[in-house]
């Protein structure tokens, strides 16, 4: 196989054989990134020489035996919504000064850092990542890699495209309604929202805590393993939990046998699903019940929480640009400048009640989670749309919500949930399933997800 095409796991494990190096993997993958670039669009900038010089470091501690960490020589990218020391994260947005000072490492990338892994660039966001696709005044549209015509999704579409075509098998995103979990099922690879707070998050996000850091994979292992590094506790994260229970790769191995899953299609009637991903996702919950699995079709007490999501998540937009002068308000995203004007109008009560909806929800789903250890739905009821919009056209949708209905409830209620590729349309876009679990259960996410993997249900 090419060098590209290799997991993290399996980059380590020719590191520590000697079968090649940091070096070579890390030039495959910066000439990889250099090549999809011009029609992809993943990228906001690529760190070739501190990647290069990263790289030459950790095949000399390879060549001693004395790797830095799980990830050392791993070529990773990082979404450009999180900082990394010595390099402008611009946010996707005109309003950001490059020249910085950037002195500081998010708690994420740090930890990578401290594990010696590679970085290759930054990738795109929408500005913000206020949205669930990936375009922005900044660095224009990123494209889906199964079909440059449509969107990679957002808002990690970057992240989720350059994994997608070798530019790195791992890559760090955030999700506040989806947006790690999006993109990896419109683009076909594997993304993970852990519980709130299992991986920290500096500065804190304007979207409060709705806002996750998790990981773009090829593969469920894979997402296990960087969860080992960047799942610690950071001091600059006063929200951030303390140390996980346990290895989250040492808990792969356990399977599905026993476990009660709920599948719920549609939530109960609510979502029109394309047939396509209907089939997809049914063939995949099948699987599971093959591999041990208890499954019946359950629906959590779930009404669609979309107003109160909007309350939070526009208040935040408009918490974001509040200093903003009206020559940086020019420069913004309509989009974006549009609900920063609605959330401007929610008073603090509106904001109270939003807060009661969402602890409701907490509720509803933690009831849920005493008969079901894990909850499976689709990703998204769609495969990717037109490049460039924010819904589908003719959809008459008004804003991303409204075609992202399974991912933004469990931002709400802080729930680990993780996006496995299952198969494709008839268009050849992938099609994501969505596992689902109690809060503090990331392990059942991802030993479901491996399972499914090892089965040969997710294609690796």
């Amino acid at each position: 196989m090419e060098l590209t095409e290799l997991t993290a796991v399996q980059l380590v494990e020719g590191y520590r054989t000697g079968a090649f190096d940091p070096v070579e993997a890390t030039r495959a993958a910066l000439a990889r990134a250099a090549e999809i670039q011009p029609a992809v669009g993943a990228f906001v900038r690529l760190t070739a020489d501190e990647a290069l010089r990263r790289a030459r470091e950790s095949a000399e501690r390879w060549r001693r035996g004395e790797p830095a960490g799980p990830v050392d020589g791993v070529p990773v990218t990082v979404k450009d919504l999180l900082l990394m020391r010595g390099f402008p994260t611009l946010r996707g947005s005109r309003t950001v000064d490059p020249g910085g000072p950037w002195t500081e490492d998010a708690p994420s990338v740090a930890r990578l850092r401290e594990s010696g892994a590679v970085f290759l660039g930054k990738t795109t966001t929408p500005e913000y990542g206020w949205k669930a696709v990936t375009d922005s005044p900044l660095s224009g549209v990123t494209r889906n890699p199964h079909d440059p015509a449509r969107t990679a999704g957002g808002s990690s579409g970057g992240s989720a495209a350059a994994v997608a075509l070798g530019a790195g098998p791992v890559s760090l995103g955030t999700d506040g309604g989806g947006s790690v979990r999006i993109p990896a099922a419109f683009c076909g690879v594997f993304g993970l929202k852990p519980t709130y707070g299992r991986v920290p998050l500096y500065p804190a996000s304007a979207f409060g805590t709705l806002a996750h850091v998790g990981p773009l994979t090829r593969d469920a292992a894979d997402a296990a393993l960087l969860m080992d590094v960047i799942a610690v506790p950071d001091a600059r994260d006063w929200s951030a939990l303390g140390p996980a229970p346990g290895s989250f790769r040492a808990g792969l191995a356990g399977g599905v046998r026993g476990l009660r899953v709920a599948y719920s299609p549609s939530f109960g009637g609510q979502v029109a699903v394309r047939p396509a991903v209907a089939s997809a996702v049914r063939h995949a919950v099948e699987g599971l019940a093959g591999l041990g699995a208890y499954v019946e079709e359950a629906d959590p007490d779930l009404a669609d929480p979309v107003e109160s999501f909007h309350t939070l998540w526009f208040s935040g937009a408009a918490r974001l640009v509040q200093r903003f002068g009206p020559h940086q308000r020019e420069l913004l995203d309509p989009g974006l400048a549009e609900i920063c004007g609605l959330g401007a109008r929610r008073s603090a009560l509106d904001y109270l009640a939003a807060v009661d909806a969402r602890v409701d929800l907490g509720r509803r789903m933690g009831r849920f989670h005493e008969s079901y250890d894990l909850l499976v739905t689709p990703t998204l009821p769609l495969t990717a749309f037109e490049a460039g919009r924010e819904v589908p056209k003719g959809s008459g949708l008004g804003r991303w919500t409204g075609w992202t209905p399974f991912t933004y409830p469990f931002n709400l209620t802080q729930q680990p949930a993780a996006s496995v590729p299952v198969g494709t349309d008839p268009d050849g876009l992938p099609v994501g399933l969505q596992l689902v679990a109690a809060r503090h259960r990331d392990d059942l996410v991802l030993r479901a997800a491996h399972a499914l993997y090892e089965a040969g249900v997710a294609p690796g």
